[in-house]
């Protein structure tokens, strides 16, 4: 993505004809949020004129306090070119929330995840690298227009035409992103019918989750013009692969060398990739609750659908939680693997650095690889390995949470406290339904 100046951006509007620009940011819950201004207020946004009423944000402030204000990132500047408007274009900026007072907003995720790229810093690494692979599927539509579970096709893993009935849509999803300046690296079928993956390159932590964050809402606008719903839901049919996100991370030193990377390990793995790996597996059943963050992402984390149900590592097994992909040198990464397209990625990766980095700053006890498939050992074998299950719901998720200080002190008081309170809420609220499949095997 390119870098812009202020006075780039005023420039870029006025020769693009741009007409509105949209102030972006995301609400604890990973929500997109957005003002929209006309271009003669541009100058006002990027002086951090514009306020919104934060009272009415998910996690953010209450009704007494709700003023704040949106700081521009400039680097975001972007031309949304899928936007059909005849009269002239519009563009984004992703913003940085503050208050009245001109301090960084405790509760926006995206300033809690700078907090963790800073620690990151200060102990002497120059970067995380994260690579994302979201999956997601494509519904047909009701004839009223409400969407469906009907996948767009019937089709599986790398299937092509005539099986992958919606290539041409993942093929304009990808044109789209390319004239935002993504990388489009790979695109093909998935296993599910209707399910897809669009793959680009990595980036800086913080950029990648900007990028995931326009991603969505690309695949969403690309799919409704084609006349079909694109759904990040986990687990969107029962006993059909689910949609998950893996998370390829990497770190770097200060001249940007990859540092996970050991030529004279057997692995090719250094000491610091295996403390990494370790600190975010000690952690792996509190983070979940903002990995796998909804009462449907637990259904995506069950047995048979090549989705991690237990917290181990290995360079060749892939119903481990963390995977090694083969390639070594400067692409030597960990592919945290029981992440979905649900999560808020800011925070879910504020987590996940905080628990890679106790590993390191902690030097705590390496947790061997494991190769065997653990999907068919006991309880009782996973327990002699010392191989923990993740949480099978998420009200496990939120005990889990609850009790981990790391987590507290990642997302700060605030958020940790709205978080629990709107996820402890969720939980009610399901349990508290009956469901058809009671209804189908009790009413009788």
């Amino acid at each position: 993505m390119a870098k812009y100046a202020r006075k780039d951006i005023l420039k870029s509007a006025l020769d693009e004809n741009v007409r509105y620009v949209r102030l972006q940011f995301t609400d604890m819950l990973g929500e997109i949020k957005a003002v929209e201004i006309p271009v003669a207020k541009l100058e006002d946004a990027l002086n951090n004129k514009i306020m919104f009423d934060g009272s009415s944000i998910e996690g953010f402030v209450r009704i007494k306090e709700s003023d704040m204000y949106l700081h521009p990132d400039c680097d975001s500047w972007l031309i949304l070119e899928f936007e059909d408007i005849s009269y002239g274009k519009v563009a984004r900026l992703i913003c940085d929330v503050y208050t009245p007072y001109g301090k960084p907003f405790p509760g926006d995720p995206r300033y809690i995840l700078r907090r963790a790229v800073k620690k990151m810093n200060e102990m002497g690494f120059g970067s995380l690298n994260i690579g994302f692979e979201p999956e997601f599927y494509l519904f047909k539509k009701a004839a009223d227009g409400t969407p469906t579970i009907d996948p767009s096709d019937k089709g599986s893993y790398f299937d092509m035409q005539p099986l992958d009935g919606a290539e041409y849509v993942r093929r304009d999803i990808a044109l789209e992103l390319e004239k935002l300046g993504f990388v489009v690296q790979t695109s093909h079928h998935e296993v599910g019918p209707g399910q897809n993956e669009i793959n680009f390159k990595y980036a800086d932590v913080v950029t990648a989750c900007d990028n995931v964050q326009t991603f969505k809402q690309i695949v969403k606008v690309i799919a409704r013009k084609h006349g079909y719903i694109a759904s990040f839901m986990p687990k969107p049919i029962a006993k059909l692969a689910g949609n998950g996100m893996h998370t390829n991370c990497s770190l770097t030193d200060l001249e940007g060398k990859n540092i996970f990377f050991d030529e004279n390990d057997p692995m090719k793995l250094s000491l610091v990739a295996r403390k990494w790996i370790s600190g975010i597996l000690k952690h792996s059943r509190s983070i979940a609750c903002l990995t796998n963050p909804t009462v449907n992402s637990y259904k995506r984390l069950i047995p048979g659908y090549e989705a991690p149900c237990y917290a181990c590592w290995s360079d060749a097994n892939r119903s481990a939680m963390i995977r090694i992909p083969a390639a070594r040198g400067e692409a030597t990464r960990t592919e945290v693997r029981n992440v979905d397209p649900l999560a808020n990625p800011y925070l879910a990766l504020a987590v996940i650095l905080m628990a890679g980095l106790d590993g390191i700053e902690n030097n705590i006890e390496l947790v061997p690889p494991v190769y065997d498939n653990i999907f068919s050992l006991t309880r009782e074998q996973r327990e002699e390995k010392g191989i923990p299950n993740l949480p099978e719901n998420l009200k496990d998720a939120i005990k889990e949470m609850k009790k981990d200080p790391l987590i507290l002190e990642t997302l700060g008081e605030h958020t940790f406290n709205k978080y629990v309170q709107a996820k402890e809420l969720e939980w009610d609220d399901y349990r508290c339904l009956i469901h058809k499949w009671e209804l189908d095997r009790y009413l009788q």
